[in-house]
């Protein structure tokens, strides 16, 4: 593999999008022209986005450029877990039972539910009272 290969993927969580660009390097993570641990505040965030390089003992290996949008902070980290995972997996193949064994080739279907009308939100209803 030479410094001219990139993986290119994409990963998703609820709202969130994130587009990956794996290149060999020495474990950095750019998060939207900015480091990761600058942009991910809560620490369990930056665990959740380092844990398929961890699991697979690339994370020094490997230079990570994501570019984020949409959805909230936790979801953001959970779609770049799942990109950086897909990425892994198209830059070397013999690790798709390790990242399947962790389920982190997994698209987490969970959305939000959306308001009924009628109600207060999703399913909360309003107070009944008697009198």
């Amino acid at each position: 593999m030479d410094n001219l290969t990139k993986f290119v993927t994409v990963g998703r969580r609820k709202e969130s999008i994130a587009r990956v660009v794996l290149t060999p390097g020495k474990g950095t993570v750019t998060v939207n022209g900015v480091d990761m641990d600058v942009y991910f505040v809560r620490e369990t965030d930056r665990i959740m986005v380092r844990q398929p390089m961890r699991v697979t003992n690339t994370a020094t290996k490997y230079d990570v450029n994501a570019n984020l949008n949409g959805g909230g902070i936790t979801g953001q980290a959970g779609a770049l877990r799942h990109a950086v995972a897909r990425a892994l997996l198209s830059a070397e193949p013999e690790l798709k039972d390790l990242l399947r064994k962790n389920d982190f080739l997994t698209r987490d279907p969970r959305m939000r539910e959306r308001k009924k009308s009628g109600l207060k939100g999703a399913r909360k209803r309003f107070q009944w009272t008697k009198r």
